[in-house]
This record gives structure tokens, C-alpha cells and sequence, in this order.
């Protein structure tokens, strides 16, 4: 048949009129991927661990050193027989690994805060440190299904211990170990005085003639500061 005769052929997919199948369907495919990749990115940080914090860290490898010294102790020790004279044994194994200059009480520099020479006297940790390390370790031996009645760092003959150290090397350092005070709010009352004057009233009749009364207010007002 021929073209003149008015026949219309069927649309040309290629030509500007007419509208391209292929770029709505990628456009489909690619928002549903990336619907798709959100969620998944979401439940796999939703699922992973939050790694554990610096002072969990520390208290688990305290708690694996206090366990090999137990398994190297002679002879062999079991934690359900460690008793607290068993951990100060491990405070004081600790101390060879010490930073802190203690001086002994012959030293020339003994109660000297800040010794002009250096001196052959020992080398000893510190008790702030030993203080923060049973600390964690009563918490890692409750955790670890230990009872709190029978916890070894908990024991009197520990915290003896720990008072005789702090106390030993304030005076050995010349650094005394002071708690520290709490700081009270001071109370400051403020009186604010305001007079207030009533005019005549505007009354008709029997008045008395629109006499006038004074008022006195008084406010007091309270701050609070730290010292």
C-alpha cells in the first residue's frame, strides 16, 4: 500500500516523540537497589558490637594477669582458694614493675617532694595505681561469678594494706594524699524595697475627698554561689 493512502505505522521508539522503555525501567531498578542497600547497611551496624570501653579493656587484661599469676604462684593457686593475703602477695609481685620513687626512710631525700639528685631507692607502683587496680579487680571476680561475700579484693586485710601504702609513701614522697573537699554554695539575701503610692480616687457624692495611702513592699531576693 502506499504511504499517501493516510495508513499510520506503528511508533518508533527512537524518535523524540515517542518515550524510551529503557530509561524509566533503570530508573526503577536503581531505586529499588538503593532502597535495597539502605536497610541492609542499617541492620549490619544495627547487629555488629559497639567495641568495649577503655576501662572494660583494662579490667579484662587485669583480670587475665591476676589469673596467670595464680596458675605461676608455688605451689598452684585456685581462685576459690585466694584469700586476701593472696592478693596483697600479688600487689607486692607488682611492685618490680613499678615507676614511683619511694625513698626509704635512711634516704637523704626522704620527704622530699621533688629530690634535687637522683638515689638507688627502689622503684615501687604508685598507690593510686594499686588503688584502681583492685577496684577493677572486685568488680572482673562478681562478674565472673564469684560471690561478693567471699571476694578475696574485697577483704579488710586488703584495704589495711592499701591505707598503709598510701599513708608509707605520702611521707616517704613528701606528697600527702588529701581528700578532696567539697565545695558549699554560699547563701546572699538581697533586700529590694519599693514603694508603691495610691492616687486620689476619683469618687462623685460623699467622698472623703480623695484622700491618698502610701504602701511599702519588700522583696527578698536569693542567690546562690559557688565558693
Amino acid at each position: 500500500m502506499d504511504s499517501a493512502s493516510g495508513g499510520t505505522g506503528p511508533p518508533d521508539p527512537n524518535t523524540s516523540g515517542g518515550e524510551g522503555p529503557s530509561s524509566a525501567a533503570t530508573g526503577s531498578i536503581a531505586a529499588a537497589a538503593a532502597g535495597a542497600v539502605v536497610p541492609a547497611a542499617a541492620a549490619e551496624a544495627s547487629s555488629s558490637p559497639a567495641p568495649p570501653s577503655r576501662y572494660e579493656s583494662q579490667k579484662r587484661r587485669d583480670w587475665n594477669t591476676f589469673l596467670q599469676y595464680l596458675k605461676n604462684h608455688k605451689p598452684p593457686l585456685t581462685l576459690a582458694r585466694c584469700s586476701g593475703a593472696h592478693v596483697i602477695e600479688f600487689l607486692k609481685y607488682l611492685d618490680q614493675f613499678g615507676k614511683t620513687k619511694v625513698h626509704a626512710a635512711g634516704c637523704p631525700y626522704f620527704g622530699h617532694p621533688n629530690p634535687p639528685a637522683p638515689c638507688a631507692c627502689p622503684l615501687k607502683q604508685a598507690w593510686g595505681s594499686l588503688d584502681a587496680l583492685i577496684g577493677r579487680l572486685r568488680a572482673a571476680y562478681e562478674e565472673n561469678g564469684g560471690r561478693p561475700e567471699s571476694n578475696p579484693f574485697g577483704a579488710r586485710a586488703v584495704r589495711i594494706y592499701l591505707r598503709e601504702v598510701r599513708e608509707g609513701q605520702a611521707k616517704a614522697r613528701g606528697i600527702p594524699y588529701e581528700k578532696k573537699k567539697r565545695k558549699r554554695p554560699t547563701v546572699t539575701a538581697t533586700a529590694v524595697v519599693g514603694n508603691v503610692s495610691a492616687g486620689p480616687s476619683q469618687g462623685g457624692g460623699d467622698g472623703d475627698g480623695g484622700g491618698g495611702s502610701s504602701t511599702t513592699a519588700a522583696a527578698a531576693t536569693t542567690t546562690s554561689t559557688a565558693v
